[in-house]
């Protein structure tokens, strides 16, 4: 007899939305009552506001303060129900998910299980390297940053010191370029006061970029901007290279260059994070599936999928949209209302993206911005921009609580030249044994 998780029936249509992601949460909200039952799976019991992991990383701001728990955001809605559970696979021709905790019937599918950092077959980066896609991520690196500085006061040896307090960040989008000005900041005004022990002088944080301008598919002025704001900040951009391996010590660049490093970040960019049981031809290049303009997935009446997961594959559009926030939010909208018209045995609409622009922050008064209001293109680079930037993510952040933390830490932050948030918390750092003799040098 087959295990089904316990969720009461309420004999309206099930829909099953797996992830709770931006795209996830704007479905839930858009089918706000409906007749139908919503059920919503994910491994977390929060939703992430993931635009500001990196200030958990460096410190800036509470992990508690970017994560909201998915049955506050929806308390109040009646057909909203939730289950932690990891999905294991879907039977489509059953309509049921099958879960740690059991299977769980569905009329309607909705796959919103995001992405996942892309290591490009490398094993080796993908156990070495640091990755940034989840707030288990973000503690991970602060307590290594903080666990890095507390071993260096025990090293005599200059090279073994410079290991541990150089960084080198691969990936030069907006987490990358994100990651490494908070970086220079708190090497600025932060860690001389915390450590006056160390040299910061001799702290080098690298950024290294495969193409040949930072934060690609932005304005070529704001690329040149923030490649100007990190160089003023002291980051080492290296543009056109690419890194061949890393060992947990050095990293190897394409043109035989090396770093020596303990800390590898990994921002080099994403895949799809597809679940198991789909057809194989409903998979593209990248792990994406393969949608219609009605959201659809290829192959499939009654299975959808939204966010970064998803591409909507046309002519104009060959690559899909662009794995941000704003595309899975329209996505998860539209598909709300499209769900209610065919409920109701109307034609569902196309989706048509509405590109608002994207930004990114470098520093203190230092960011970005490429906006598109009133069909007009606002490029803007700055101390504006930086302002900008603070009042987007803040209003979208979920909860006025978190809101409200968020704006405190940034003004405590901005006034004080300092954060109150450096702690190691959970699993301690291990002390990284130190090897009597170097036999790498780095060659800058």
């Amino acid at each position: 007899m087959a295990n089904y998780a316990r969720i009461a029936s309420t004999g309206k249509p099930k829909v099953v939305i797996i992830g709770g992601g931006f795209a996830g949460l704007e479905l839930v909200k858009s089918l706000r009552n409906a007749d139908v039952q919503v059920i919503l799976i994910d491994k977390q019991n929060y939703h992430t506001f993931q635009p500001l992991l990196y200030q958990v990383a460096t410190a800036a701001i509470d992990a508690e303060s970017i994560i909201h728990p998915f049955r506050k955001v929806f308390d109040g809605q009646e057909n909203f129900f939730f289950r932690l559970a990891e999905v294991q696979c879907v039977d489509t021709g059953q309509q049921v998910v099958e879960t740690n905790i059991g299977l769980i019937r569905y009329d309607y599918l909705v796959i919103a299980t995001g992405a996942t950092s892309n290591y490009f077959g490398d094993v080796q980066m993908e156990q070495k390297a640091v990755p940034m896609k989840s707030v288990n991520d973000a503690i991970s690196l602060r307590n290594i940053i903080l666990s890095n500085f507390e071993n260096s006061l025990q090293l005599d040896d200059h090279e073994q010191l410079n290991s541990l307090m150089d960084y080198v960040i691969v990936g030069g989008g907006a987490t990358g370029v994100e990651l490494a000005g908070a970086l220079s900041e708190l090497r600025k005004h932060v860690f001389p006061k915390d450590y006056p022990e160390l040299d910061f002088k001799s702290m080098d944080i690298h950024l290294i970029q495969s193409g040949g301008e930072l934060l690609k598919g932005m304005s070529k002025e704001a690329s040149q901007k923030s490649l100007q704001f990190l160089e003023e900040m002291g980051v080492k951009v290296w543009l056109n290279r690419r890194v061949k391996s890393y060992d947990g010590y050095t990293a190897t660049l394409d043109t035989g260059e090396t770093l020596i490093t303990r800390t590898l970040i990994w921002a080099a960019g994403v895949t799809g994070n597809p679940v198991k049981g789909l057809k194989p031809e409903s998979i593209l290049k990248g792990n994406r599936l393969q949608v219609d303009v009605y959201s659809r997935v290829v192959g499939y009446e009654n299975v959808f999928a939204i966010g970064d997961i998803a591409a909507i594959v046309t002519p104009e559009n060959p690559q899909g949209h662009p794995m941000l926030a704003q595309p899975a939010l329209q996505q998860g909208n539209l598909l709300g209302k499209n769900l209610r018209l065919l409920f109701a045995g109307q034609p569902m609409q196309p989706f048509k993206y509405q590109d608002q622009g994207t930004m990114a922050t470098i520093g203190r008064n230092k960011a970005v911005a490429d906006l598109k209001l009133f069909k007009k293109e606002i490029k803007s680079q700055g101390f504006f921009a930086w302002l900008i930037w603070m009042f987007i993510h803040l209003v979208s952040i979920v909860g006025f609580r978190n809101r409200l933390a968020v704006m405190l830490s940034w003004a405590w932050n901005y006034f004080s030249y300092n954060s109150g948030n450096r702690l190691i918390l959970g699993k301690k750092q291990e002390n990284i044994p130190i090897t009597e003799t170097i036999t790498h040098k780095t060659v800058i």
